[in-house]
Protein backbone atom coordinates (compact mmCIF):
# COMPACT_ATOMS: atom_id res chain seq x y z
CA UNK A 1 0.00 0.00 0.00
CA UNK A 2 1.55 3.44 -0.90
CA UNK A 3 1.71 6.38 1.32
CA UNK A 4 -0.02 8.62 -1.08
CA UNK A 5 -2.94 6.81 -1.20
CA UNK A 6 -6.23 8.02 0.29
CA UNK A 7 -7.78 7.69 3.98
CA UNK A 8 -10.90 6.14 3.67
CA UNK A 9 -13.98 7.46 5.47
CA UNK A 10 -17.35 6.22 5.45
CA UNK A 11 -20.80 7.33 7.61
CA UNK A 12 -24.61 7.00 7.30
CA UNK A 13 -24.75 10.17 5.90
CA UNK A 14 -23.25 13.41 6.52
CA UNK A 15 -22.40 13.15 10.01
CA UNK A 16 -19.24 12.04 9.37
CA UNK A 17 -18.12 15.31 8.17
CA UNK A 18 -17.49 16.74 11.37
CA UNK A 19 -14.49 13.75 11.73
CA UNK A 20 -13.34 14.57 8.05
CA UNK A 21 -12.58 18.08 9.17
CA UNK A 22 -10.50 16.91 11.94
CA UNK A 23 -8.69 14.89 10.16
CA UNK A 24 -8.15 17.38 7.89
CA UNK A 25 -7.02 19.85 10.17
CA UNK A 26 -4.73 17.89 11.96
CA UNK A 27 -2.76 16.53 9.06
CA UNK A 28 -4.12 18.29 5.51
CA UNK A 29 -0.92 16.58 3.56
CA UNK A 30 -3.47 13.25 3.26
CA UNK A 31 -5.68 12.32 0.70
CA UNK A 32 -9.43 11.63 1.57
CA UNK A 33 -12.19 9.63 0.10
CA UNK A 34 -15.60 10.69 2.28
CA UNK A 35 -18.91 8.07 1.50
CA UNK A 36 -22.30 9.52 2.87
CA UNK A 37 -24.53 6.20 2.72
CA UNK A 38 -27.52 9.05 3.30
CA UNK A 39 -29.31 6.51 1.41
CA UNK A 40 -29.47 4.41 3.91
CA UNK A 41 -29.56 6.60 7.16
CA UNK A 42 -29.98 6.69 9.97
CA UNK A 43 -28.00 3.49 10.94
CA UNK A 44 -29.03 3.32 14.64
CA UNK A 45 -32.39 2.22 13.87
CA UNK A 46 -31.38 -1.23 11.95
CA UNK A 47 -30.68 -4.40 12.74
CA UNK A 48 -26.81 -5.41 14.16
CA UNK A 49 -26.60 -7.68 10.99
CA UNK A 50 -27.83 -4.87 8.40
CA UNK A 51 -25.27 -2.40 9.82
CA UNK A 52 -22.64 -5.09 9.11
CA UNK A 53 -23.69 -5.57 5.78
CA UNK A 54 -24.01 -1.92 5.30
CA UNK A 55 -20.51 -1.92 6.54
CA UNK A 56 -18.86 -4.54 4.27
CA UNK A 57 -20.76 -2.70 1.18
CA UNK A 58 -19.01 0.30 2.44
CA UNK A 59 -15.65 -0.75 2.94
CA UNK A 60 -15.26 -2.58 -0.30
CA UNK A 61 -16.12 0.25 -2.37
CA UNK A 62 -13.63 2.72 -0.59
CA UNK A 63 -10.71 -0.38 -0.93
CA UNK A 64 -11.83 -0.52 -4.43
CA UNK A 65 -10.93 2.90 -4.79
CA UNK A 66 -7.60 2.28 -2.92
CA UNK A 67 -7.91 3.38 0.53
CA UNK A 68 -5.13 2.63 3.04
CA UNK A 69 -6.59 3.03 6.11
CA UNK A 70 -10.58 3.38 6.75
CA UNK A 71 -12.06 5.29 9.64
CA UNK A 72 -15.65 4.43 10.21
CA UNK A 73 -17.16 7.92 11.24
CA UNK A 74 -20.03 6.53 12.86
CA UNK A 75 -20.68 5.79 16.56
CA UNK A 76 -23.90 3.01 15.52
CA UNK A 77 -21.03 1.37 12.68
CA UNK A 78 -17.94 1.31 14.69
CA UNK A 79 -20.12 0.01 17.58
CA UNK A 80 -22.09 -2.68 15.84
CA UNK A 81 -19.65 -3.88 13.48
CA UNK A 82 -15.83 -2.51 13.83
CA UNK A 83 -14.73 -6.33 15.35
CA UNK A 84 -16.22 -8.37 12.34
CA UNK A 85 -14.46 -5.67 9.48
CA UNK A 86 -10.92 -6.05 11.62
CA UNK A 87 -11.62 -9.74 11.14
CA UNK A 88 -12.06 -9.54 7.63
CA UNK A 89 -9.93 -7.05 6.11
CA UNK A 90 -6.46 -6.22 6.38
CA UNK A 91 -6.20 -2.15 6.12
CA UNK A 92 -6.60 -0.80 9.30
CA UNK A 93 -9.81 0.14 10.63
CA UNK A 94 -10.28 3.54 13.37
CA UNK A 95 -13.42 2.94 15.17
CA UNK A 96 -15.52 5.87 17.02
CA UNK A 97 -17.46 5.58 19.79
CA UNK A 98 -19.43 8.34 22.62
CA UNK A 99 -16.49 10.22 24.54
CA UNK A 100 -17.78 8.93 27.72
CA UNK A 101 -14.29 8.25 29.29
CA UNK A 102 -13.38 12.13 28.80
CA UNK A 103 -16.79 13.06 30.82
CA UNK A 104 -16.52 11.01 33.51
CA UNK A 105 -12.95 12.45 34.40
CA UNK A 106 -14.19 15.56 34.85
CA UNK A 107 -17.65 15.84 36.18
CA UNK A 108 -18.12 17.36 38.89
CA UNK A 109 -21.88 17.04 39.66
CA UNK A 110 -21.18 13.11 38.74
CA UNK A 111 -23.83 13.29 36.12
CA UNK A 112 -23.36 13.33 32.49
CA UNK A 113 -25.90 13.35 29.78
CA UNK A 114 -25.43 11.09 26.54
CA UNK A 115 -27.25 11.96 23.61
CA UNK A 116 -26.94 9.44 20.82
CA UNK A 117 -28.95 6.84 18.41
CA UNK A 118 -30.31 4.15 19.94
CA UNK A 119 -28.44 1.93 18.15
CA UNK A 120 -25.07 3.17 20.12
CA UNK A 121 -27.12 3.79 23.41
CA UNK A 122 -27.77 -0.45 23.39
CA UNK A 123 -24.53 -1.35 21.60
CA UNK A 124 -22.31 -4.26 23.82
CA UNK A 125 -19.17 -1.66 23.45
CA UNK A 126 -21.19 1.49 24.83
CA UNK A 127 -22.11 -0.71 27.53
CA UNK A 128 -18.44 -1.96 28.21
CA UNK A 129 -17.20 1.68 28.25
CA UNK A 130 -19.87 3.18 30.47
CA UNK A 131 -18.90 0.54 33.30
CA UNK A 132 -15.11 0.45 32.76
CA UNK A 133 -15.28 4.31 33.10
CA UNK A 134 -18.59 5.57 34.60
CA UNK A 135 -19.25 3.08 37.18
CA UNK A 136 -19.55 6.21 40.05
CA UNK A 137 -21.55 8.60 37.93
CA UNK A 138 -24.96 9.02 36.87
CA UNK A 139 -25.43 8.58 32.96
CA UNK A 140 -28.87 10.26 31.72
CA UNK A 141 -29.28 8.66 28.40
CA UNK A 142 -31.28 9.81 25.78
CA UNK A 143 -31.77 8.46 21.90
CA UNK A 144 -31.99 11.18 19.29
CA UNK A 145 -34.87 9.79 17.49
CA UNK A 146 -35.80 11.76 14.51
CA UNK A 147 -32.61 14.45 14.65
CA UNK A 148 -30.15 12.63 12.00
CA UNK A 149 -32.50 12.21 9.49
CA UNK A 150 -33.29 16.84 9.80
CA UNK A 151 -30.02 16.71 9.39
CA UNK A 152 -29.75 14.32 6.42
CA UNK A 153 -32.36 16.92 4.51
CA UNK A 154 -30.80 19.75 5.30
CA UNK A 155 -32.91 21.48 8.61
CA UNK A 156 -30.54 22.25 11.15
CA UNK A 157 -32.57 25.27 12.03
CA UNK A 158 -35.55 24.54 11.57
CA UNK A 159 -38.14 24.88 14.30
CA UNK A 160 -38.87 20.93 14.41
CA UNK A 161 -35.26 20.66 15.17
CA UNK A 162 -34.90 22.72 17.71
CA UNK A 163 -38.40 21.60 19.63
CA UNK A 164 -36.89 18.15 19.70
CA UNK A 165 -33.20 19.37 21.14
CA UNK A 166 -35.50 21.07 24.02
CA UNK A 167 -37.41 18.06 24.48
CA UNK A 168 -34.17 15.68 24.66
CA UNK A 169 -32.04 18.52 26.77
CA UNK A 170 -34.24 19.30 29.37
CA UNK A 171 -34.88 16.39 31.54
CA UNK A 172 -30.52 16.45 31.36
CA UNK A 173 -30.75 20.22 32.41
CA UNK A 174 -32.92 19.38 35.21
CA UNK A 175 -31.19 16.14 36.59
CA UNK A 176 -28.20 18.99 37.07
CA UNK A 177 -25.47 17.45 34.15
CA UNK A 178 -22.17 19.27 33.94
CA UNK A 179 -21.01 17.18 30.72
CA UNK A 180 -23.80 16.36 27.40
CA UNK A 181 -21.69 14.03 25.61
CA UNK A 182 -22.41 13.77 21.59
CA UNK A 183 -22.75 10.12 20.60
CA UNK A 184 -23.67 10.45 17.16
CA UNK A 185 -21.08 12.54 14.23
CA UNK A 186 -24.08 13.80 12.94
CA UNK A 187 -24.97 16.29 15.87
CA UNK A 188 -21.69 18.52 16.09
CA UNK A 189 -23.98 20.18 13.40
CA UNK A 190 -26.24 20.93 15.79
CA UNK A 191 -23.91 22.37 18.46
CA UNK A 192 -24.57 26.38 17.78
CA UNK A 193 -28.76 25.13 18.54
CA UNK A 194 -27.59 23.17 21.90
CA UNK A 195 -25.62 25.70 23.15
CA UNK A 196 -28.68 27.77 22.79
CA UNK A 197 -30.84 25.37 25.31
CA UNK A 198 -27.91 24.71 27.25
CA UNK A 199 -26.93 26.32 30.74
CA UNK A 200 -23.03 28.00 30.06
CA UNK A 201 -21.91 25.91 32.87
CA UNK A 202 -22.52 22.22 30.81
CA UNK A 203 -19.98 21.68 28.56
CA UNK A 204 -20.29 19.60 25.04
CA UNK A 205 -18.31 17.01 24.21
CA UNK A 206 -17.67 14.85 21.24
CA UNK A 207 -15.15 12.52 20.02
CA UNK A 208 -14.00 14.36 16.60
CA UNK A 209 -10.47 15.31 17.68
CA UNK A 210 -10.00 12.11 19.30
CA UNK A 211 -10.75 10.04 16.62
CA UNK A 212 -7.99 12.03 14.63
CA UNK A 213 -5.35 11.82 16.95
CA UNK A 214 -5.72 8.28 16.70
CA UNK A 215 -5.78 8.17 13.21
CA UNK A 216 -2.72 9.83 12.95
CA UNK A 217 -1.10 7.51 15.27
CA UNK A 218 -2.28 4.34 13.28
CA UNK A 219 -0.71 5.93 10.04
CA UNK A 220 2.60 6.22 11.87
CA UNK A 221 2.21 2.61 13.50
CA UNK A 222 1.84 1.56 10.33
CA UNK A 223 4.45 3.52 8.48
CA UNK A 224 1.48 5.15 5.98
CA UNK A 225 1.53 8.82 6.37
CA UNK A 226 1.89 10.64 3.32
CA UNK A 227 4.80 13.32 2.74
CA UNK A 228 3.21 16.09 1.04
CA UNK A 229 5.33 15.06 -1.72
CA UNK A 230 2.53 14.54 -4.03
CA UNK A 231 -0.44 17.06 -4.04
CA UNK A 232 -3.25 15.71 -2.21
CA UNK A 233 -7.10 15.09 -3.36
CA UNK A 234 -10.41 15.13 -1.95
CA UNK A 235 -13.40 13.51 -3.16
CA UNK A 236 -16.86 13.43 -1.18
CA UNK A 237 -19.56 11.08 -2.54
CA UNK A 238 -23.14 10.28 -1.87
CA UNK A 239 -25.90 7.93 -2.74
CA UNK A 240 -28.78 10.42 -2.64
CA UNK A 241 -29.35 14.19 -2.58
CA UNK A 242 -26.06 15.79 -2.69
CA UNK A 243 -27.13 19.52 -2.08
CA UNK A 244 -27.29 18.93 1.70
CA UNK A 245 -23.77 17.72 1.81
CA UNK A 246 -22.65 20.09 -1.01
CA UNK A 247 -24.12 22.84 2.04
CA UNK A 248 -21.86 21.36 4.36
CA UNK A 249 -18.83 21.24 2.27
CA UNK A 250 -19.58 25.04 1.44
CA UNK A 251 -17.51 25.92 -2.03
CA UNK A 252 -14.36 24.75 -0.96
CA UNK A 253 -14.94 21.05 -2.15
CA UNK A 254 -17.60 19.34 -4.62
CA UNK A 255 -19.81 16.89 -3.59
CA UNK A 256 -20.58 13.81 -6.24
CA UNK A 257 -23.63 11.53 -6.63
CA UNK A 258 -22.53 7.62 -6.30
CA UNK A 259 -24.88 4.42 -6.98
CA UNK A 260 -23.36 2.40 -3.84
Amino acid sequence: MSNDNPIGIFDSGVGGLSIWKEIHQLFPCESTIYLADSKHAPYGEKSKQTIIDLCIKNTELLLSKGCKLIVIACNTATTNAIEYLRAHYDVPFIGIEPAIKPAALQTKTKKIGVLATKGTLSSQLFNSTTELYADDIEIIEQVGTGLVTLIENGKLNSPETVLLLEKYLQPMIVNNIDYLVLGCTHYPFLIPQIQKILPQHITIIDSSEAVAKQTLRRLQLHELKNSCAIKNTHLFFSNTNIEVMQSLLKEVYVAQYLDF
